[in-house]
């Protein structure tokens, strides 16, 4: 039977140089495909997996399947064993339940998943073979650096979050425990692993796990829970190597705009140490509790210009604190009000009854003006300024998810 008589022209011609480019070959993808019924116990039992969130009509959707495929055909030969690395996908329009549940707003999206939990960092890179096919090779590669000699600690880099685990033996609970975690946040930590001999001077009474914080004169803390409970040693873990108040970089912008959620912001210069301890002071005393509802950042004045020009402001008068809820910029006060107790929390609380973006609008609320001010607030009352981090967002090019959208 001939290929045209079962594959239109289009379709054809794209398949025809797919096969020619050796980018596709057919009958050997063994790609996952995910339901409600089978999405969390596949996903928990691989190492790694890469999802494809896709739906059928969209074709960035449909030139992906080949790639995606081949790329899957190519690491299976490197990792044949099928719980280290899993291809899979989910059809969106199937299973929106599923889209829902990891946030996909666009197709295809590629995410990246450990031991069933996706990771903040999904895939972006070039939609080819080999640039997939190198990027699971790269998230193959053991996160933890052996140490064979204890000296070795004392010369490690002080600029970086540091997790030295001290074992008795890799085969074992413990260390299978702690390579998870390891795997997990490789991107936010550096971990260290002692054993045998080398770490028994440090095993005093079994084996342990200590953090070493940013900083030479910082103290270690040392972790107390049960080496074998993930879930313990996780939530330790990432409490230490992701910190509360996190820098916003050109490079992981966009990544952070994915997260959805509003950003409160301290600009400060980048040797302004001191303002960045009191901002994560207070973030951490008035807005424990917030987290979660919006991003705690902090960003150097001389990078982030532009941003500051949008609520009126130059490196000059900075620190500056500001929210970006995605639609509006909104100012605090004044840097110095950072002492004042619950202010700043009151300022996140605003952004979230409505009340910041209801102000700007019409001025302050009837609780908060003087008799007679009201009607002159509102006279005066102006829009706040659009939304300079959305822009960081990724490009509404680079997928699609509306039907009438066709360019790339």
């Amino acid at each position: 039977m001939k290929l045209s008589s079962i594959i239109p022209a289009p379709e054809l011609h794209y398949f025809t140089l797919l096969l020619v480019t050796g980018l596709y070959t057919p009958g050997r993808g063994e790609i996952t495909s995910l339901d409600a019924g089978n999405i969390d116990d596949i996903l928990n039992s691989a190492g790694v997996a890469l999802v494809n969130f896709y739906a059928d009509w969209c074709r960035f959707s449909q030139m992906l399947h080949p790639i995606f495929e081949e790329a899957s055909n190519i690491v299976r030969e490197e990792y044949p064993d099928a719980t280290q690395v899993v291809f899979a996908r989910v059809d969106c329009d199937q299973h929106s339940d599923i889209a829902q549940r990891y946030r996909i707003s666009k197709y295809p999206t590629l995410k990246l998943f450990r031991n069933g939990m996706m990771m903040k960092r999904e895939y972006r890179g070039q939609r080819s073979v080999t640039a997939i096919a190198d990027f699971i090779r790269q998230q193959k590669v053991d996160p933890i650096k052996e140490t064979v000699n204890l000296e070795e600690i004392s010369t490690i880099d002080r600029s970086r979050r540091t997790i030295i685990g001290y074992f008795e033996k890799r085969d074992s609970d413990n260390y299978r425990t702690y390579e998870k975690v390891a795997n997990i946040l490789r991107d936010d930590c550096v971990f260290l692993a002692a054993f045998g001999d080398v770490s028994k001077p440090e095993r005093f009474s079994g084996d342990n796990i200590i953090y070493k914080p940013m900083g030479e004169n910082t103290p270690d803390m040392v972790y107390m829970g049960s080496l074998t409970n993930f879930d313990l040693s996780y939530a330790w873990t990432q409490d230490k190597c992701v910190p509360l108040v996190r820098e916003i970089t050109f490079e992981n912008g966009e990544e952070l705009t994915e997260e959805g959620i509003p950003f409160l912001i301290l600009f400060h210069l980048k040797d302004d140490t001191d303002s960045l301890e009191k901002f994560q002071q207070e973030v951490a005393r008035q807005l424990i509790s917030e987290k979660g509802s919006i991003n705690f950042l902090h960003a150097d004045c001389d990078k982030f210009r532009h941003p500051l020009l949008h609520i009126q402001k130059t490196p000059a008068d900075c620190p500056v604190i500001a929210i970006d809820s995605f639609r509006h910029m909104y100012v605090f006060p004044e840097f110095s009000d950072l002492a004042v107790p619950g202010k700043l929390r009151q300022f996140v609380l605003d952004l979230h009854s409505g009340k910041l973006h209801r102000e700007f609008h019409h001025g302050p609320d009837p609780t908060d003006s003087t008799p007679g001010q009201l009607e002159e607030n509102r006279e005066v009352a102006s829009s706040p300024p659009e939304s300079s981090f959305q822009k960081l967002a990724p490009s509404e090019t680079r997928y699609t998810i509306l039907r009438d959208r066709d360019e790339l």
